[in-house]
């Protein structure tokens, strides 16, 4: 999974929705300060409780990070995504606005 790529499973009304803002976050994890062991933990437990709560859509604020390509969170973010660990809980992943990359919105995958 890549942030900001519509993936399969998920419509195009429901992906536009998402993907402008129109679909409002549920819940917000600020993990910019962190270590990035810290922030993948955080981030588990975070996407866990949102999603055994039934929760639809949250936010995860990265920061944009001091270097060209952006700090430690920011670069490892998309790959943490596709981990086993988090991979079966997020359904997409877009950022709220183009030109603010230190925040992405997750949709999650419905309860079965």
């Amino acid at each position: 999974m890549a942030v900001g790529d519509h993936p399969g499973g998920i419509d195009t009304g429901t992906w536009e929705r998402f993907r402008s803002g129109k679909l409002p976050s549920v819940r917000k994890l600020d993990l910019h300060g962190q270590t990035a062991q810290r922030a993948f933990h955080a981030l588990v437990a975070f996407l866990r409780t949102a999603h055994a709560d039934r929760v639809r859509c949250v936010e995860v604020v990265t920061g944009r990070g001091s270097g060209e390509a952006g700090g430690v969170i920011r670069r490892e973010f998309p790959m943490w995504l596709n981990l086993p660990e988090i991979r079966p809980l997020v359904l997409a992943a877009a950022h709220p606005h183009a030109a603010n990359p230190g925040a992405v919105r997750l949709l999650l995958r419905r309860v079965r």
